[in-house]
């Protein structure tokens, strides 16, 4: 599968204000937008032995990271699953239309969503971590 730009599957004003709706969408749009950084955070700590890195992606003229995905040698995993890390970028660069850039983010779940206002597992309508290590399990690492 290529790399999908997250943007594909941007929620709607609903799905951002219903939290039982934005769970109930298919696991690709959940990972991709609502849900990215606990994706992200769960493939960090799947692989414990492998040194898995934390970005996100923010337009150039704005501090708000808006996607988040994990890293490792040049590769990047997000709800699309592990692409080179530059297909990714393009895939996002071409769909927004403007500038954006990567930019690391601190090892910290907690840290992260204080500072870019993103929810906790326990703040979900349920509990996204099972779902992400399942959604992880169907894309296999560039190691493998």
């Amino acid at each position: 599968m290529a790399a999908v730009a997250a943007g594909v599957f941007r929620r709607t004003p609903l799905e951002r204000s219903d939290q039982r709706l934005a769970w109930d969408r298919t696991d690709q749009a959940f990972f991709a937008a609502g849900a990215c950084h606990i994706l992200a955070w769960v493939c960090r700590d799947a692989y414990p032995d492998r040194s898995i890195g934390l970005a996100g992606l923010r337009f150039t003229d704005d501090i708000q990271v808006w996607h988040v995905y994990a890293t490792w040698a040049g590769w990047a995993f997000d709800h699309s699953g592990w692409h080179p890390r530059a297909d990714l970028l393009a895939a996002n660069r071409d769909f927004e239309s403007r500038p954006l850039e990567a930019v690391a983010l601190p090892a910290d779940l907690a840290e992260f969503c204080a500072a870019h206002h993103s929810r906790m597992p326990h703040q979900y309508w349920g509990d996204p971590l099972p779902r992400a290590r399942a959604y992880l399990t169907r894309h296999a690492p560039p190691w493998a």
